[in-house]
């Protein structure tokens, strides 16, 4: 946050009182600023529209519709904006659904001054941090022949790299989903698909373009907004823009890992996100990515050969001197039927599983096989909330990241 930036809040309460007792309590902080009051969800969410708040201090328990319901409404029309749910119930069930509407925080009432201050702070830096973004994103675009599609120069998008491994745990699906998560008018993503002997991306949303990514690479010195926009095929129910991988096997030979390096630093300048799947293999092309990208989602499986490997990754990554703090640990296909918990996998492996999706072989399948990624059509099944989580993750990493890149900046001044 600049100096003399406040924290613009929102309180959602259906009880008077407790929300002229917290408008109270956070009168006396000095970068923070109580913009508007609402006394049930439906109302919360038109407020939030009316001020643009950063922060959302949202009640669980109301009338008309519950603050979990209005914090998923909230964030679907304002990603940017972060709500902290407030709730009498300290229930484990309660805090999951939360974080899975997309709520940053979860405190349990009444809270203590200093924990709502500084999840207040936390969650406005993080909500001040994507405005940002959004506003870079739109203060120098260069726009394209493509209707609807506009770059920037003005930001360095982040590289989010989708690996295992061991195959067949479900890092296209992953990739596909969480790439239109991360994929809103506000941040835009780019899907690149970097399985180049058989990926599957354009399967996956039953797209298929003339060019790929093969058509790129060989250009990765001369690129320019028109080129890459010539060859990226635009997802139409979505408008998500995806590379895709070469037609061919044998076309993948094509592209060197320098090549595809610069392919995708370049399109951090178009994109706030681009998303890579990746082959298990660790190959000259999959190291390069993996040495450029700022986060990596490292996905596992409950069997043990998938574990097993993921450990031999970890172990891998260390000795490139890799930190893990640009790891996010994925669970993928979570049966609770299976004694292999996240907990005992975290703790053998010495790393979080940072999020958790569940098993759901019929809703993930018939996506697959028509072509239509579950995200868009079946939002509020469990596999769905799963990614959502996982994109919140991404987010709040992104974030931790830009802090600590200021921080740095500052120290070195």
């Amino acid at each position: 946050m600049a100096p003399g930036d406040k924290i613009k809040v929102l309180i959602v309460d259906d009880i008077s009182e407790t929300r002229e007792n917290v408008r109270k309590l956070l009168q006396f902080e000095s970068d923070v600023e109580v913009v508007g009051v609402a006394r049930t969800g439906k109302e919360a969410i038109q407020t939030s529209l009316e001020v643009q708040p950063d922060v959302v201090l949202m009640d669980i328990n109301m009338p008309d519709m519950d603050g979990i319901a209005a914090t998923e409404a909230i964030r679907a029309k304002q990603p940017a904006v972060q709500v902290v749910i407030l709730s009498v119930q300290n229930d484990q069930n309660y805090m999951r659904r939360a974080m899975l509407a997309g709520a940053r925080d979860f405190l349990t009432k009444p809270p203590m001054g200093d924990e709502l201050i500084s999840a207040i702070r936390r969650a406005g830096a993080m909500a001040i941090s994507e405005k940002a973004k959004a506003a870079q994103v739109q203060v120098a675009p260069v726009m394209g022949s493509m209707a609807g599609t506009s770059y920037s120069y003005g930001t360095k998008g982040k590289i989010v790299t989708i690996y295992s491994p061991k195959g067949g745990v479900g890092c296209t699906t992953i990739a596909v989903n969480l790439a239109l998560t991360l994929n809103n008018e506000d941040t835009r993503a780019a899907l690149v698909d970097a399985n180049l002997q058989f990926g599957d991306v354009a399967v996956f949303v039953n797209e298929q373009g003339k060019n790929t990514i093969a058509d790129l690479a060989p250009r990765a010195d001369e690129l320019d907004p028109e080129i890459v926009e010539e060859v990226m095929v635009k997802h139409a129910a979505s408008g998500l823009h995806i590379l895709a991988a070469p037609s061919r096997p044998e076309y993948a030979e094509k592209v060197a890992g320098e090549q595809l390096s610069k392919v995708l630093e370049y399109l951090q300048k178009l994109y706030p996100y681009v998303v890579v799947d990746t082959s298990p293999y660790l190959t000259d092309n999959v190291l390069s990515i993996l040495d450029i990208s700022d986060i990596i989602i490292l996905v596992t499986s409950q069997d043990i050969p998938s574990i097993k490997n993921c450990r031999l990754f970890l172990d891998l990554l260390q000795t490139m001197g890799v930190d893990r703090e640009r790891i996010i640990f994925v669970m993928n296909r979570f049966d609770k039927r299976i004694n292999i918990t996240p907990d005992r996998v975290a703790d053998n492996l010495k790393q979080p599983v940072a999020t958790v999706i569940p098993l759901d072989e019929q809703v993930v399948t018939k996506a697959v096989n028509r072509g239509v990624p579950f995200i868009l059509e079946a939002r509020n099944q469990p596999v769905s909330r799963g990614i959502l989580s996982l994109a919140e993750n991404v987010r709040a990493r992104v974030a931790d990241l830009e802090a600590n890149g200021e921080s740095d900046r500052v120290a070195r001044r």
